[in-house]
């Protein structure tokens, strides 16, 4: 056994000596460098420099769930009767910068998705109709269920030039000390654009921006909602999208109520982009800022073989087609040469952020106050009620519509009038403790259209018969019921709340905030079309305002 032992371990040595031998003849190899992850320090916490890179980056997120009351009068109409809403939020950030001989080159990522339900102000219309969510459809859940998915952000910042989806520079308070973020002021989380920005590096800068047009486009006043069979070959619904058809008078009676109409297409086509330009100081104090914005407004042309008529002094609706001919020698008649036509939109806003430490560390306070014409979504009038609709309802249920079209085509000049909107929004938080924080926030803004293109569109309404609370009554053959229509009522809104916040540990809030929204007509009164009813064109009922109150709880996680 010893012996076959010594021999086992003399063949394994001699092996050994054979191999390490061989080996010895090989070429001798390198060990393949380890790169190792470095923290950044150039840019601030967080930052890690990309092995065998020289770019550094930084990954954060949020993760978020919301629970919402909203009031409710009605179970009868879509929405109606719920009252309840949650959502559960996901957010992740990508920031990565390398520094160049022109400055720092940046580009920053953020992905957001969630998933709402309930109540229709915690699932998002807005969502929907820009097109950043899809709604669920089962017979209790369509209406009840969104799921959404968001590039919010995705942009290159390069020697003052920013470019990609971002948010607006016209932009200033929106909505920071928020939780719901409806208070009325101008907030497009995100949109895109390309942009050029000089600091003189005395805390002035300047920007003059291209954004996008789409997100800033408010609809067309449309009231041919019940005319739209008008169009052969064309669904009633589809064709509010793809036209939402508005009526052009081509002739009237001795009273003066139209005889005849034409269609135009008035859905806005992405033609110009918006010409965004501000002007801001930064300082330790706090900050302020001027901005303006420049957009077109416009519309399609007549929509083939729409014009109807009628020989009937108080017509119920349009009882016979125009000849093509025809309807052009009547236009031409009126001055009327084509319906496309393209208008301008404007506004300006002022914002003013002051840092308050003497107070309590932490404390700020915003006022900010815009005014446009026919730029509603810069404004930010529709901001509670909805955006991307021509009218709203502030809650399910409600008396009334409140009317938000960037402008309306007059029927008797065919041409384009636009809505004139302000806002203004005061906004102070105060940390009770580091622990502790609320927010105080108040807002009130007006929109209107003015008398003769509301009084013309009763005119037009005589023969296209939009029901009363789509378009004015006649005002010469149904005064009472052209007086309390809401249809383009000049309107103001309220939106105020308060909040209270407790940050336990670092980056995690647990909050509620309750808000307080009332909107109401300028002057006299409107129909109630919730409790009332309309006898001849008359309502039954009328209101001048109605009130809403609303209360969300948050829990938010940020890392």
């Amino acid at each position: 056994m010893v012996r076959i032992r010594d021999l086992l371990l003399g063949s394994a040595a001699g092996l050994a000596v054979a191999a390490a031998a061989q080996a010895a003849d090989l070429p001798a190899g390198k060990a393949v460098p380890i790169e190792y992850v470095r923290v950044c320090t150039a840019y601030g916490a967080g930052f890690f420099t990309i092995p065998g890179t020289d770019t550094c980056i930084r990954l954060s997120g949020r993760a978020r769930f919301e629970a919402g009351y909203f009031g409710s009068d009605s179970r009868t109409i879509p929405g109606g009767g719920d009252i309840s809403g949650f959502i559960g939020l996901l957010r992740v950030n990508m920031d990565a910068r390398t520094q160049t001989g022109y400055g720092t080159l940046r580009a920053f990522l953020r992905l957001d998705a969630g998933s709402r339900t309930g109540n229709n102000r915690i699932v998002s219309g807005t969502g929907n109709r820009s097109a950043a969510s899809f709604p669920g459809l089962g017979q209790d859940q369509l209406g009840r269920m969104q799921n959404l998915i968001a590039v919010d952000k995705a942009f290159v910042q390069f020697a003052g030039m920013t470019a990609g989806r971002a948010s607006s520079f016209f932009d200033f308070y929106a909505h920071d000390y928020e939780i719901i973020a409806a208070s009325l002021g101008s907030n497009v989380p995100s949109t895109n654009l390309l942009a050029y920005t000089h600091t003189f590096g005395t805390g002035f800068s300047t920007t003059l921006s291209m954004e996008d047009p789409n997100f800033r486009k408010n609809p067309l006043y449309s009231d041919a909602v019940n005319a739209t069979g008008l169009v052969p070959g064309q669904a009633g619904l589809n064709n509010v999208f793809t036209t939402a058809p508005t009526p052009i008078i081509l002739g009237t009676n001795a009273a003066g109520n139209a005889t005849a109409v034409a269609f135009i297409d008035a859905v806005q086509r992405s033609r110009l982009p918006d010409f965004v330009g501000s002007l801001r100081y930064d300082a330790p104090w706090g900050s302020v800022q001027l901005s303006a914005a420049v957009k077109d407004i416009n519309t399609g042309g007549f929509i083939a073989g729409s014009a109807v008529s009628s020989l009937l002094p108080t017509p119920a609706g349009p009882s016979g087609p125009v000849a093509p001919e025809a309807a052009a020698a009547l236009l031409a008649a009126r001055g009327i040469e084509a319906g496309a036509q393209t208008a301008y939109g404007w506004a300006v806003q002022g914002g003013l952020k002051v840092n308050l430490p003497w107070i309590a560390p932490g404390d700020g306070l915003y006022l900010q106050g815009a005014y446009g014409e026919g730029a509603n979504m810069y404004t930010g009038i529709n901001r509670f009620t909805g955006s991307y609709i021509s009218n709203g309802n502030v809650y399910a249920g409600n008396p009334f519509n409140q009317f938000l079209p960037d402008a309306v085509v007059d029927p008797l000049s065919g041409r384009l009038q636009r809505a004139t909107s302000f806002t203004v929004v005061a906004s102070y938080l105060h940390y009770w403790s580091p622990e502790w924080r609320s927010a105080f926030y108040g807002s009130y803004g007006e929109i209107g259209f003015g008398k003769r293109v509301r009084y013309n569109t009763g005119l037009a309404n005589a023969l296209v018969g939009a029901g009363p609370t789509v378009a004015p009554p006649s005002p010469l053959t149904n005064p009472l019921g052209y007086v309390l229509s809401p249809a383009l009522r000049d309107s103001g809104q309220i939106v105020a709340g308060a909040s209270l916040i407790w940050s336990p540990v670092k980056d995690l809030d647990i909050g509620i905030e309750g808000q307080y929204t009332r909107t109401a007509v300028a002057s006299g009164r409107v129909a109630d079309s919730d409790k009332g009813v309309f006898v001849a064109g008359v309502p039954t009922r009328t209101v001048s305002s109605e009130e809403v109150y609303q209360a969300r709880f948050r829990v938010q996680r940020d890392f």
